[in-house]
């Protein structure tokens, strides 16, 4: 006879000369096995499959054996899985999963699915945001729509409809599920170093920026793959068509020009594309070194010039305002007695201290007398 002791936890597989008999539960069992035949292997009744063979050859020729002490998942193509262990998710299980468990009481429960439907339940979603532990997460979309933004929903590459701020889930099994982020805001597009020839062939290096939002998301989504890109890509267009139909004095003589032909041009163009651009702005216009030296040069005589043609104005003033005085005084004694006091009262400004003999009558008579002798 030979005994055979099964331990709480254990399960046994009795074979005789390579083929399955039993299941032995836990316990002490007794067999007569004259010729050495008889074998046990003992499994651990733990929360791991069964091995894959094993399992298969159970479904084949011992189905009893599964009924009563195992747990048998089998998803069919269009079923997904949620395996629960004491109550808690564990692992989200794909289509056509073939598993074999040894039955643990309630311990491990399996929860069945359709795939067409990919939305995932808000109560599930929650939990599964929280607990990154979850085997299988990769079969999941989970993504979190901040404020002022908007989801855009596409199934197979087709956009499905636009998502409002908040936290959404979906299943992966069965489509290609994508979710573009898209700020809904004012947002600002730089178009730096741009270098474009002129009418007259010169070369100019040009940074614009440019300040847009999206009026339609839905259009701007269905007809644009990467709206941000098509947009940088027309001002760039159209920036090379103004400044190169133009000459260098008309762009220096309003960079203004510049954002109202761009603004005159784009506006329309993006209205159709879901797109709106709300100002267009020329950063900097940079010439080459050469043509700086020379702009400069220019400059400064037209400053010059201007400055000589002031200088000769105020002089041309001051001699006819000396002239007109001369004649007040040719034909008015007390004008010109008021114009000898105002010399006198310059003259004394300058002198720390004066003697004054004779009176003040004696002063400007000895002062006229100079004059009419020096005359």
């Amino acid at each position: 006879m030979k005994k055979i002791t099964i331990a709480q936890g254990q399960i046994g597989l009795l074979a005789k000369s390579g083929t399955y008999q039993q299941l032995l539960p836990a316990g002490e069992y007794r067999f007569s096995d004259w010729f050495n035949k008889l074998t046990v292997t003992l499994f651990e009744v733990d929360y791991q499959p069964i091995d894959s063979k094993l399992a298969e050859h159970f479904r084949q020729y011992h189905p009893k054996w599964i009924e009563q002490y195992c747990l048998d998942i089998q998803l069919g193509d269009d079923q997904m899985g949620l395996l629960y262990l004491h109550g808690s998710l564990v692992e989200i299980l794909p289509p056509a999963t073939r598993r074999l468990y040894w039955k643990t009481g309630n311990a491990i429960t399996l929860e069945q699915q359709n795939i067409e439907n990919v939305v995932i339940d808000s109560n599930l979603l929650s939990r599964l945001n929280t607990r990154q532990e979850v085997k299988g997460l990769e079969n999941t979309l989970i993504c979190q729509i901040p404020a002022w933004h908007v989801g855009v929903l596409k199934i197979g590459g087709e956009v499905q409809q636009l998502l409002a701020p908040g936290l959404y889930g979906y299943w992966c099994f069965s489509h290609t599920i994508e979710i573009d982020t898209i700020d809904t805001r004012y947002q600002s597009i730089e178009v730096s170093g741009q270098e474009i020839l002129t009418r007259d062939k010169v070369t100019l290096r040009i940074n614009l920026s440019a300040n847009w939002c999206y009026a339609d998301i839905l259009q701007a989504s269905s007809r644009l793959s990467q709206p941000v890109d098509y947009l940088y890509r027309e001002l760039q267009f159209s920036l090379r068509e103004v400044i190169g139909t133009r000459s260098l004095d008309e762009l220096l003589e309003s960079k203004q020009v510049i954002d109202e032909l761009m603004m005159a041009q784009l506006s329309q163009k993006m209205q159709e594309f879901g797109l709106n651009i709300e100002s267009i702005g020329v950063k900097d216009i940079i010439l080459p070194g050469d043509m700086r030296n020379l702009l400069s040069q220019v400059i400064e005589a037209e400053k010059a010039a201007q400055a000589n043609v002031i200088r000769r104005r105020e002089e041309t003033a001051a001699t006819r305002s000396l002239l007109n005085t001369a004649k007040v005084m040719e034909n008015n004694p007390v004008a010109l007695r008021l114009k000898e006091l105002e010399t006198l009262e310059n003259i004394a400004h300058r002198i720390d201290q004066i003697s004054v003999y004779g009176g003040l009558d004696g002063v400007l008579n000895g002062l006229v007398n100079i004059k009419d002798t020096q005359q």
